[in-house]
């Protein structure tokens, strides 16, 4: 076979982005960016490969499996190409800036995946992401939801529910006990899966590991998914349980303030699912939405919540919270955006005609300059009026389709 047949095939799950939907993905970009910057948030750009230690201090074995790993050809040691920016971020709060208050960063850049994390979905997503260090009240958690919650309503995303938990709630009912990492990822998977039966079959394994009271209610977990009714029982069962009532109380306080701030906006709780937990160290959420073509089924864009840990590993173990998001993947669930309109105009290189065109495009007006022998063709947008020379004067009128 020649070696062009197959020069255009692209690894599996990635993808050229095309005109239509590259513009899309643009626009959303610059609204988050602008959004975050509203609040206060201040853009930074970290490499997108950095020495292999960096990139996964502190960052669990999940992150580990999804880096692509190379040589560095220059000082032989090893790199990897970053599959999350939060750590990079984390380090530029505690070695760059080191401020003593608040900080309050925004990114937004590729980020590349071994394996996709959900079926279908890309291994080069398009991550933006906003952060907030440096203070340990709720406040900063609410504030990353609010963001989030404007942010997908002003993209277009429709019946905005957001799910709370909070990884204190399984600590605390596994404290004391004798854990292996490995069983500890299982324990977290079959959670996260409702799997009722891996579970049990897991926490018998621990034999004197962890105690009765303690499995009891971490089968008990697996029910506790609804409304706000569904923190009343989680009091009722872990009212002995140190640590757990203060976890509950701050997912209600969250709660109230987001539905009174964020109108419209649902609120659900699942204290069972504490994916990504090797981050986070309090409330945890996702939030969900209905774009234009999800089929009726709202789909998970964003995920976020509390990781005060995340800086410790760069000698500065301060409060942070915040969220993140893969452009590409809300593109998905929206509806195109129709083409951008223009106006065409001739080739020429009379003085008049380039003075016109010079002033249009300042003016933000797309001029498409039809080439000879090109009238006909068509792209990316939307040529709905044309400059016209009448008069002596170069002018802009509405585009004849029929004629043109």
């Amino acid at each position: 076979m020649p070696a062009w047949s197959s020069s255009w095939q692209l690894p599996d799950q990635i993808a050229d982005v095309l005109p239509s939907e590259a513009r899309h993905i643009e626009e959303l970009r610059r609204l988050f960016l602008d959004t975050a910057r509203s609040y206060g948030y201040e853009l930074v750009m970290p490499p997108l490969l950095e020495h292999l230690e960096s990139l996964l201090t502190g960052t669990g074995e999940a992150l580990d499996l999804q880096t692509f790993k190379l040589v560095d050809q220059l000082s032989g040691r090893t790199l990897g190409l970053r599959a999350d920016t939060t750590p990079q971020v984390a380090r530029i709060d505690a070695h760059l800036l080191n401020r003593n208050g608040v900080a309050r960063l925004c990114y937004c850049g590729p980020v590349l995946h071994t394996r996709a994390d959900r079926p279908h979905a890309t291994r080069e997503p398009l991550q933006f992401g906003a952060e907030i260090y440096g203070h340990a009240g709720l406040e900063a958690d609410l504030e990353a939801q609010l963001l989030a919650l404007e942010g997908l309503r002003a993209a277009g995303v429709t019946q905005l529910l957001v799910d709370m938990a909070d990884v204190r709630i399984v600590g605390s009912l596994l404290g004391g006990a004798k854990v292996s990492t490995r069983t500890l990822a299982q324990i977290h998977a079959a959670l996260a899966a409702k799997d009722a039966s891996e579970l049990a079959s897991l926490l018998a394994s621990l034999k004197d590991g962890i105690s009765k009271a303690s499995s009891q209610g971490l089968l008990a977990l697996l029910q506790l998914y609804g409304d706000e009714a569904v923190l009343v029982e989680a009091e009722k069962a872990f009212k002995t349980t140190p640590g757990v009532h203060q976890a509950l109380q701050n997912l209600k306080w969250l709660a109230t303030h987001v539905g009174h701030l964020a109108s419209g906006v649902k609120v659900s709780f699942d204290l069972a699912d504490l994916r990504g937990y090797a981050y986070y160290s309090g409330p945890r959420f996702a939030i969900y939405g209905h774009g234009q073509k999800d089929g009726g089924q709202g789909a998970e864009l964003v995920r976020g919540g509390r990781y005060d840990e995340v800086g410790a590993v760069f000698g500065r173990n301060r409060p942070a919270a915040g969220f993140s998001l893969d452009l590409k993947e809300l593109v998905s669930v929206l509806a195109p955006r129709p083409l951008k309109a223009a106006i065409r105009a001739p080739w020429g290189e009379e003085a008049g005609l380039r003075a016109a065109i010079a002033s249009l495009r300042a003016g933000g007006e797309t001029v498409a300059c039809v080439l000879p022998g090109h009238e006909h063709e068509v792209n990316e947008f939307d040529c709905d009026r044309e400059l016209a020379h009448i008069a002596g004067q170069w002018v802009v009128q509405p585009l004849n389709k029929a004629r043109a």
